[in-house]
């Protein structure tokens, strides 16, 4: 896992012109919605963060089936948030590549009262409305379930 974290990773940095940087990534409006995704994380706008995604929008975490459509990545979100008090993902690089953006980060939370962080990088796909068609997250599922202090996957709580 950590070698495709790795592989994933380096294509974003081998790609000068693809880093957010670079005044034109900068100014990508693909960028622009991923930002925005990060900036609805970051302020805990769970209707934001829904509503960021297409009707027929895909949520992959890689490890687990992926959820697709609004209101069933709604669903999985409200389900999520209910345990965080406390979030920020901390985006080190972003860029665009064949169309897509590339995000890599750290994202340190509180989920029910304990702290930790997990490095993810996720792979975006904004249609032509601007609205995200496929978010792909890639990150050791272990590690977060750890960091999460949980000992099942909240994944399977909310099926």
């Amino acid at each position: 896992m950590r070698l495709i974290l790795a592989a994933a990773a380096c294509a974003v940095t081998l790609a000068p012109a693809a880093l957010a940087d670079d005044h034109e990534a900068a100014e990508d409006p693909r960028v622009a919605v991923v930002l925005d995704m990060v900036d609805a994380w970051n302020t805990q706008d769970w209707d934001r963060v829904t509503n960021l995604f297409a009707e027929d929008g895909s949520l992959h975490s890689m490890m687990v089936e992926p959820i697709v459509g609004r209101e069933s990545i709604g669903n999985r979100i409200g389900h999520i948030a209910e345990g965080i008090s406390e979030i920020t993902l901390n985006v080190r690089h972003i860029g665009v590549v064949d169309d897509v953006v590339f995000i890599e980060r750290t994202d340190e939370f509180v989920y029910n009262g304990h702290a930790g962080s997990v490095p993810v990088v996720g792979v975006i796909e904004v249609n032509d409305d601007g609205l995200i068609a496929e978010w792909r997250e890639y990150y050791d599922r272990a590690e977060l379930l750890e960091a999460m202090g949980l000992s099942s996957d909240f994944d399977s709580e909310a099926r």
